[in-house]
């Protein structure tokens, strides 16, 4: 019998870790002083939303579609934010410190596929932030696995 191979949601050790992730990460960005005013308007289920849609990116369950409309929603929440490299980078490289900082898996498999995602999805947010740009209503939500890629963009 064939084993089969557990999603990246599985592999980190699926909705729990995801969401001390993001409430640590969350932390940590209060007290940084470029990320800090991007997210000054954030609610208290913010943690927990990005947790969501990062679930059901790497394979897990659909929660965020289900409740909040898929990749669309998130696309919305980037709208005329004008987010720069900088503020991306450093959303990027905050988020890979917390989960160095939370013992998450490190293995160079996982952790390519990790960044892979982070890199592709926080460039499309500074994309989607700037002036002009709109939604496409029925894009649909990126599903990220160990080296491939399925999603809206590409094959």
């Amino acid at each position: 019998m064939q084993e089969q191979t557990p999603t990246l949601y599985e592999w980190l050790g699926g909705i729990d870790a995801l969401n001390r992730l993001t409430t640590r990460f969350y932390e940590h960005v209060n007290d940084d002083a470029l990320l800090a005013p991007v997210f000054a308007h954030m609610d208290a289920g913010h943690a927990a939303h990005v947790a969501a849609f990062l679930a059901e990116v790497l394979g897990g369950p659909t929660a965020y579609s289900e409740a909040h409309g898929g990749h669309p929603h998130m696309i919305r929440q980037h709208l005329n934010r004008h987010l720069t490299q900088d503020k991306r980078r450093r959303w990027v490289s905050l988020l890979l410190e917390t989960a160095d900082e939370l013992g998450m898996p490190d293995d160079p498999e996982f952790r390519s596929a990790l960044v892979g995602y982070l890199e592709w999805g926080s460039r499309l947010a500074v994309i989607n932030s700037q002036p002009g740009a709109e939604v496409n209503a029925d894009a649909p939500m990126p599903k990220w696995g160990w080296g491939e890629v399925k999603g809206p963009y590409v094959g």
